[in-house]
């Protein structure tokens, strides 16, 4: 029988104001995204991310808070895959993931990441054109930098050829980040939408979840929600054309929560104030209510 989730709420907005996706775990629980899924709910983090301004040693906005940030989640993931548990982390922005998958590590050793994005998220506080911690979080993970958030993690989290990205479209990141994956990430997969739909997208989460999770490894799933199409999903701050349909989503979602590998969850980038209805909230949660409703 597969753990239980426990529901861990990270109120992070690393464009450094006040409101955006720091309202997202609070929108999720409205609409009971963990009594869906059984979870103890165990609150809130107190953190925030906040300050405009570019720390000129690390090139980061808010560098302090998200350092902060980082070490509270670290610490909670690890509590709760040491309680027997499955973290399911509720943000908030995609700077929450270099501290869960540090707690992960902490817990459990190596592991694999499924990174359900619109982005490959692998720049540096030198390449990141925003200064966003929300940029770079795979960054983090491999232990590239910033250096000072890498020291936080506790190192590298996980090896680019233990991870697939699964969606991510964005021409200019392709671009700016070329060379990056010709050389010390050419081990990582991504696959964009239109290979996710060549492969199938049930296909295609089941290869990467019998990948992930070979010999018994863990494997952590991080979903951003811009992974969607601009249309289909219009509550997120980075609106790209061409992305998957909710449909598509659920397919590809499907066998990775469903895999007895799967360790833990977050969730990223559902913006709130752009929802006022609650219809894509409500989208949200029935989609992850689904995805792991056998996991």
């Amino acid at each position: 029988m597969s753990a239980p989730w426990s529901a861990i709420g990270v109120p992070i907005d690393s464009v450094g104001r006040a409101g955006g996706t720091e309202h997202a775990p609070a929108a999720v629980r409205e609409h009971d995204l963990p009594a869906r899924l059984g979870a103890e709910d165990r609150g809130d983090l107190d953190v925030r991310i906040h300050g405009e301004e570019r720390d000129q040693a690390t090139g980061v906005i808010g560098i302090a808070d998200t350092l902060a940030t980082t070490t509270a989640v670290r610490a909670a993931v690890r509590d709760v895959v040491a309680d027997g548990r499955r973290p399911l982390v509720l943000g908030g922005c995609c700077a929450l993931v270099p501290g869960a998958l540090a707690g992960l590590r902490d817990a459990v050793g190596a592991l694999g990441v499924a990174y359900v994005d619109g982005h490959v998220d692998v720049y540096d506080g030198t390449t990141s054109p925003s200064g966003e911690g929300a940029d770079m979080p795979m960054s983090v993970a491999f232990g590239r930098g910033p250096d000072a958030w890498v020291d936080v993690a506790g190192g590298a989290s996980a090896a680019p050829a233990d991870v697939v990205v699964l969606g991510a479209r964005d021409p200019e990141e392709a671009a700016d980040i070329a060379d990056l994956r010709a050389g010390t990430l050419a081990a990582l997969e991504v696959l964009g939408p239109d290979e996710l739909r060549a492969r199938g997208l049930g296909a295609a989460g089941a290869q990467a979840a019998q990948r992930l999770g070979a010999h018994g490894r863990p494997f952590w799933i991080h979903l951003d929600l811009d992974v969607l199409d601009e249309r289909a999903m219009p509550a997120t701050d980075y609106l790209m054309p061409e992305g998957l349909e909710w449909d598509e989503l659920a397919e590809l979602l499907a066998p990775l929560g469903a895999s007895p590998g799967l360790a833990g969850l977050s969730l990223g980038c559902l913006n709130p104030e752009k929802d006022p209805g609650g219809t894509f909230t409500e989208r949200t949660c029935a989609l992850l209510a689904g995805a792991l409703a056998g996991a």
